[in-house]
């Protein structure tokens, strides 16, 4: 049992990368078109993978689709992380 678990992370690894990758790529680009500086490399992914989350849930309820490649994918991803870096903005300055 603990071989096939064990199997399953190994055989997913490649896919945890490129959700990794995919999220920094957008998260990077989320944070150049909105803020005009980069987060850091965990910045990025951070708010990439938050951003990638928001993007699809958004775009799911509004019946919008930018496609299934990995540019639909990093896309998305970057409309949401601008959406969430706004969001931080905001919150930020009522402080």
């Amino acid at each position: 049992m603990l071989a096939i678990h064990t199997c399953k992370i190994i055989c997913d690894l490649p896919q945890y990368l490129v959700v990794l990758l995919v999220g920094g790529v957008a998260g990077w680009l989320g944070s150049m078109i909105y803020k005009g500086s980069g987060l850091g490399l965990f910045g990025d992914i951070i708010v990439g993978l938050l951003g990638g989350w928001l993007g699809y849930w958004l775009f799911d309820r509004l019946g919008i689709s930018l496609g299934h490649s990995l540019l639909g994918y990093i896309f998305t991803s970057a409309i949401g992380a601008i959406i969430i870096l706004f969001l931080v903005r905001v919150i930020s300055k009522k402080r």
